[in-house]
């Protein structure tokens, strides 16, 4: 190819014409589509989110998304959630149930990591997968850019949710956001803030450093 075709090809970007197109998936929150990388969430490769709790609204961000994905006919795929996804909030969110996938794994902790690993990587690399969530503490450098492989491979959107203690750890994932909520909630009450911060602390261009507040 030479450089005359290069340039006419739509995704190449010149400097001079402004900002660059966006080329992410909306939120569905205005102020978080301003600082992700492409105006979104990226369609392919790993997002990793990092929270103090399971339980402090990770999933409310991407909800909008993976219900946009669903009604698309692409499949929602989940390994090992640590509780069993609630089908009528789902749905109240405009998910397509029919297009959900929950893996659900033996007790067994020695058995679960390996499994949950594989049948993540599976679920990256389903061309009809528009989106693969997983939920793990440790895991190896040389493991995350496996998977980083295999979600672009896939052109799948690979949803890593971890504890904010690994925010310290290097990881090949394209983009890494940590969450904070601003609300306490009542002592005994499942968690469910008000607000968020989201804190951008890696991402490709000059979003890293950004953060945000949303109210959910």
């Amino acid at each position: 190819m030479t450089l005359d075709e290069l340039l006419q090809r739509a995704c190449v970007w010149h400097a001079r014409s402004g900002a660059p197109p966006l080329t992410g998936m909306s939120s569905g929150y205005a102020a978080l589509d301003a600082i992700l990388p492409g105006g979104g969430w990226p369609c392919s490769g790993l997002t990793e989110i990092l929270s103090a709790d399971t339980g402090i609204g990770a999933l409310r961000l991407v909800l909008p998304t993976l219900a946009r994905l669903s009604q698309e006919g692409r499949w929602i795929i989940w390994v090992a959630p640590p509780h069993v996804p609630y089908s009528p909030a789902l749905l109240g969110h405009g998910l397509d149930l029919t297009r959900v996938l929950v893996v659900d794994l033996p007790e067994d902790e020695s058995r679960t990591r390996v499994q949950a690993l594989w049948a993540y990587e599976q679920a990256l690399r389903f061309g009809d997968c528009g989106a693969a969530l997983l939920w793990l503490d440790a895991l190896s450098n040389l493991r995350l850019r496996r998977l980083q492989i295999a979600a672009e491979a896939g052109s799948t959107w690979g949803l890593v949710f971890r504890p904010v203690s690994r925010a310290a750890q290097p990881s090949p994932a394209p983009l890494r956001l940590e969450i904070e909520a601003l609300v306490d909630p009542l002592p005994g009450a499942v968690a469910s803030p008000a607000a968020l911060r989201v804190n951008v602390r890696k991402a490709r261009g000059a979003q890293a450093g950004l953060h945000c507040q949303l109210e959910l």
